[in-house]
């Protein structure tokens, strides 16, 4: 929007690793979160960002967030391994559970690792995409941090936005990197839109009469829709459920009525779930082999007929790199409510402001 502000990436994170260290986490600690913060905003997954500071700075004020957890792997196999987060922060407990599964990949070939006692890590994306280095491919999974879908036909909102990401390596193209919520729309969205004052689509949300939710002040009054919407929603339930299982249930996190509303709460322990699974390419075949495959098919994605209208067919994954690259060279928009709280924020924390002189 014209009233926002822009901030390099490398001011963001700055700022949001001033903010947590002015909160209490480890200078390197709060290096690792600031960049996964940052690299958020960067490639346009803006519920996910600095948005959520003031948020976690809250929980770590009322003892919600441990700031100096001892991370450790409680259970172990050759391929797999259960990480406890000790309530620290999840992007903390993501990146050690995403490293892990890596070097396990390397010898065993897929690797499988689940976390218990995290939180809230950012996009999925983010850790699916760690293995790519390692020309292996990435599967995220996490139960959401509040209940916001019911069973289908249902009313009790006993699931949350339970989302998916995959990364698959490439050669001379892109990765393709999927990333979603198992809702048509993740929360954070909503958030974002409240922040901007913006109304939903319908489709997003109902109330609990079934009628569109368009206000996200109002989200409290109503619910997500699963993937599917209101005709073929039972595709998203399922999904979310199976993924709920996975890396809740699968690894002792928290999972169904046990979910704590983080947006409510701030002082209690979620006990959030994630799992990854990374496959090493190269125990199946070829790497380039495989990465010219992968090629070969975005080529015919990208040539395919396209409906009027359509100005280019997209794979996953494609958008979020053109945002990061505009954003790298325009700066990281950040909304005025935004701004304001986050001014607000510095102040408390006797840190300078994200922009000087606003």
């Amino acid at each position: 929007m014209s009233s926002d502000r822009s901030v390099s990436l490398e001011r963001l994170s700055a700022f949001i690793q001033e903010a947590l260290m002015a909160l209490g986490l480890p200078a390197a600690d709060a290096l690792t979160v600031a960049t996964l913060m940052a690299e958020a905003d960067l490639q346009g997954s803006d519920g996910h960002g600095v948005t959520r500071l003031p948020q976690y700075a809250r929980r770590i004020k009322a003892g919600g967030f441990n700031v100096r957890p001892d991370i450790q792997v409680v259970r172990e196999h050759p391929g797999t391994a259960l990480v406890n987060g000790d309530n620290g922060m999840g992007h903390l407990v993501m990146k050690r559970a995403a490293e892990l599964a890596i070097e396990k990949a390397r010898h065993t070939g897929i690797a499988w690792v689940n976390s218990q006692f995290s939180n809230h890590a950012g996009p999925a994306s983010l850790y699916a995409s760690m293995p790519l280095a390692h020309d292996m491919i990435g599967l995220y999974f996490a139960v959401g941090n509040a209940n916001h879908l019911s069973p289908w036909g249902g009313l009790d909102m006993l699931l949350s936005t339970n989302p998916i990401a995959a990364a698959i390596p490439a050669g001379r193209e892109r990765p393709i990197i999927l990333d979603m919520a198992t809702t048509v729309a993740a929360y954070g969205k909503v958030k974002t839109k409240a922040l901007r004052g913006e109304t939903m689509p319908k489709g997003w949300m109902i109330d609990r009469n079934g009628q569109p939710l368009t206000d996200p002040k109002r989200a409290d009054e109503g619910m997500l829709l699963p993937l599917g919407g209101m005709e073929a929603g039972y595709k998203g339930y399922g999904l979310a459920l199976i993924i709920g299982l996975l890396a809740g249930t699968l690894g002792g996190a928290a999972m169904g009525r046990d979910v704590v509303d983080f947006n409510h709460d701030d002082d209690s322990v979620t006990n959030t779930g994630q799992a990854i699974a990374v496959i090493n390419v190269a125990a199946f075949g070829d790497v380039d082999v495989f990465k010219s495959s992968v090629d070969q098919l975005i080529g015919d994605l990208h040539n395919s007929s396209r409906m009027p209208g359509v100005d280019r067919i997209y794979v996953p994954g494609e958008r979020s790199f053109e945002t990061r690259e505009r954003r790298r060279q325009e700066g990281i928009p950040i909304a005025p409510a935004l701004l304001q709280g986050l001014n607000k924020l510095a102040g408390e924390l006797g840190i300078a402001r994200l922009i000087p002189g606003d």
